[in-house]
């Protein structure tokens, strides 16, 4: 995997780039600012960009900005935010447009290599990837509590799992259930949710994420 690493952070930013390395991705550039990230995008365009939301010189949401800017300039390079907290604007902001390659983490989670690699690879490969705390605070903010309180608790968990990104397939290991449990919540959860959401995995989270961020 080519990657592009945008962090102000040197410690983090180098520890990140050692750990690229480590598991066998190739790090075209790792840089601390949103302005040099996106001149190394356009240089050569990698298969996946990491980046801090807020950067210099104002540290609010220049890695935001540079972000949805890639996304517009360049929409096969992936986009994984990085933030030291929930910003339900930025999320939601991020979250309004095409949800296909598109990820957004805490930082506390890049800690854990394993999820944070997976993450990685899922935005990569024109999927999603989005924090479970995210998930609960946009679950959390939601007005249509009528339509909620109409999912079973296991429906419940059915849809967090699905607006962190999982297929599936994936849904049905962490939940210890079949695919096709699975796939009965899910239609269960887009009945009684008054949802019309159309084929594929990631037009699925983000009519469900717009639902509920509404």
């Amino acid at each position: 995997m080519r990657v592009i690493l945008a962090e102000d952070s040197t410690l983090l930013r180098e520890g990140l780039v050692r750990l690229l390395a480590e598991e066998g991705h190739e790090v075209l550039a790792a840089v601390g600012n949103a302005e040099l990230l996106l001149k190394a995008v356009a240089e050569d365009p990698p298969d996946v960009v990491v980046a801090d939301v807020r950067m210099p010189p104002t540290h609010t949401d220049e890695g935001l900005r540079a972000a949805l800017e890639i996304r517009g300039r360049w929409p096969g390079v992936g986009v994984l935010v990085l933030s030291q907290y929930v910003e339900k604007r930025y999320a939601t902001e991020l979250l309004t447009g095409e949800t296909e390659g598109v990820g957004y983490l805490l930082k506390d989670r890049v800690v854990q290599v394993d999820e944070f690699l997976d993450a990685l690879e899922r935005v990569a490969a024109g999927r999603a990837a989005f924090d479970p705390e995210v998930v609960r605070q946009l679950l959390g903010r939601t007005t249509h509590t009528d339509l909620l309180a109409r999912l079973t608790v296991r429906e419940r968990d059915v849809l967090a799992e699905m607006a962190q990104g999982h297929t599936n397939a994936a849904i049905a290991r962490r939940l210890h259930i079949s695919q096709s449990a699975v796939e009965k919540h899910t239609n269960a959860i887009f009945d009684k949710l008054e949802l019309t959401g159309g084929e594929g995995y990631s037009r699925r989270v983000l009519a469900v994420l717009r639902y509920l961020g509404s």
